[in-house]
């Protein structure tokens, strides 16, 4: 069953609304479409974007730790590093 629609309001200036109805009619859309199309993409990039750069309480925990307190390299951080070093003493 389709969602009940909601009606959106915004009151804008006659050159905004130009611009997006010329856009509009360059995708051959609606006036409507496109500027709820374009919201709707605009809100999805900022909630992606926020939920990207958010740490749960417990991975922030996590990351101080691991600030505060690095642990000793492993056998293979150390085996690149020094392939590293001899590859970088190659390219002097």
């Amino acid at each position: 069953m389709p969602s009940k629609m909601e009606r959106l309001e915004a009151r804008i200036t006659k050159e905004a609304k130009d611009l997006f109805q010329t856009a509009a009619d360059l995708e051959g859309r609606t006036l409507t479409d496109f500027v709820v199309t374009a919201a709707l993409e605009a809100a999805r990039r900022t909630i992606q974007h926020s939920d990207l750069i958010r740490l749960t309480a417990r991975d922030q925990e996590r990351f101080v730790e691991v600030l505060l307190g690095p642990q000793e390299p492993n056998a293979t951080l150390r085996e690149a590093a020094a392939r590293y070093r001899k590859v970088a003493a190659k390219n002097k």
